[in-house]
């Protein structure tokens, strides 16, 4: 089990991954990477509501919890409870962050701008405090 100060820790880390590659004009892997600071911090929050020691870490760990086990943003918002509040108050920069797919992975690099990836790593830094 991964607890929420690990998940936290870890989420903040990607975030500043995030950061420096995209201060080293590798776009493609900072808006990629900065996808995986909100799916941590949604984990930790998931933690949280629902008072669980911590997060899965191992196929064993997810007996009867695969609802759990993603990297789809949406759902985890939608699992981590207050969905509706987030989206009011960050509609914008949910926009951005869904856009961070983990099939980014395997398209070429080269692929987002400067402006695209500048403004997804900047979403998700302005939600990834408020989810954790």
């Amino acid at each position: 089990m991964l607890s929420v100060t690990e998940l936290a820790s870890t989420a903040r880390a990607r975030l500043k991954d995030a950061d420096g590659l995209l201060s080293l004009g590798r776009y493609d892997g900072a808006s990629y990477i900065c996808g995986y600071a909100v799916e941590i911090a949604s984990k930790a929050r998931i933690v949280k509501t629902l008072k669980w020691p911590g997060f899965p870490n191992s196929g064993k760990e997810f007996d009867g919890l695969q609802s759990f086990r993603t990297h789809d943003l949406r759902r985890l918002l939608y699992l981590r409870g207050r969905e509706s509040k987030i989206l009011a108050k960050y509609k914008a920069e949910w926009a951005d962050i869904v856009q961070c797919d983990p099939e980014m992975r395997y398209r070429p690099p080269g692929q987002l701008s400067r402006s695209v990836a500048e403004r997804m790593v900047r979403s998700c830094q302005n939600v990834v405090g408020r989810l954790l």
